[in-house]
């Protein structure tokens, strides 16, 4: 099991909306901090990307891209400091974009994607405010990119579904990029690559409604029972029983979530032996019963407004 694959695969993130923009500068468009995750990468000319402060903007040149994690809302432009629009103005000002006498043409993509769950937004808080990425020639990431500019500038028969697939890959290659390099990374992505411990994450994530034993975690990672559960709990800050209860009981919400299933079914699946034993466990995790969680959390779903709302240029 590939713990980044699993929280991605349990996270379903999609790519909501996507476009490729070409603008004349003087340019600016402004992005809403309600977007879970952003990706804007540049094809042509330049663009300087920043939160609140113009003195902190990010360069970004062909072939380098950037993640922004939802919270603030951003900005992308010419230059820094420029006035930036909103997307609905930004599309009506820019539509017809060509290249004028002295001015260079801009051209960049932009990309909003959106994560299910506390599995993909534990993901999500992991991650830095913004992750940049240089894509040089050879780097799977630039390669992507050259293709997503063609695919968007046609209407070529399957363009979707193409578009559908390289959004997947993009996102996939930009995170594991960007994991890898950052200081911040989730503990359980620098674990996972800790050959001490991998074996006992790969089982945990593989099978959580097995009934794991510190002794049977440690003898997997081939360590004593007192050394594995010494180096587990430096490396992710808990026991692994807790990280397992941890584990246990996302997956209980994603299902309480996302799916019709019974309270014994997902006991079952999460590694209780009953929905008295279940239940009892999830109060005490989070102060409510999960009946009566799962009602506030379809509402709270129910009222979101669509990704679609949050960025009119797509």
């Amino acid at each position: 099991m590939d713990l980044l694959q699993d929280h991605l695969t349990r996270a379903r993130a999609s790519g909501g909306v996507f476009a490729r923009t070409a603008a004349t500068p003087p340019w600016g468009l402004r992005l809403a901090g309600t977007i879970q995750l952003s990706v804007h990468t540049v094809v042509q000319g330049r663009a300087w990307l920043w939160f609140d402060d113009p003195a902190t903007a990010l360069e970004l040149a062909p072939g380098d891209l950037a993640l922004v994690r939802g919270g603030r809302a951003h900005h992308i432009a010419h230059e820094p400091g420029a006035d930036c629009l909103d997307p609905g103005e930004f599309t009506a000002r820019h539509a017809h974009a060509s290249p004028e006498p002295g001015r260079r043409l801009s051209v960049f993509l932009c990309g909003a994607y959106r994560f299910s769950g506390d599995i993909g937004q534990g993901l999500l808080d992991a991650l830095p405010e913004v992750i940049p990425l240089s894509a040089g020639v050879g780097d799977p990431l630039h390669d992507i990119i050259a293709v997503l500019s063609r695919e968007l500038s046609t209407d070529e028969p399957g363009r979707q579904t193409i578009l559908d697939r390289l959004l997947d890959v993009l996102l996939v290659l930009a995170l594991r990029t960007g994991l890898t390099q950052s200081p911040d990374a989730p503990r359980w992505f620098r674990a996972s690559a800790d050959p001490r411990l991998s074996p006992a994450l790969r089982a945990v994530h593989d099978n959580a409604a097995h009934p794991w034993t510190v002794p049977e975690l440690a003898a997997l990672s081939g360590l004593s029972r007192a050394a594995f559960a010494r180096i587990f709990t430096q490396a992710l800050d808990q026991t692994p029983m807790q990280y397992l209860t941890d584990w246990r009981m996302a997956l209980a919400r994603d299902h309480l979530r996302t799916s019709d299933l019974t309270l014994a079914q997902i006991a079952e699946l999460t590694g209780y032996g009953s929905p008295y034993a279940f239940a009892t466990a999830f109060n005490r995790h989070h102060q409510r019963a999960p009946g009566a969680w799962r009602r506030e959390e379809l509402d709270r779903v129910a009222a979101r407004p669509d990704i679609t709302d949050a960025v009119h240029i797509f």
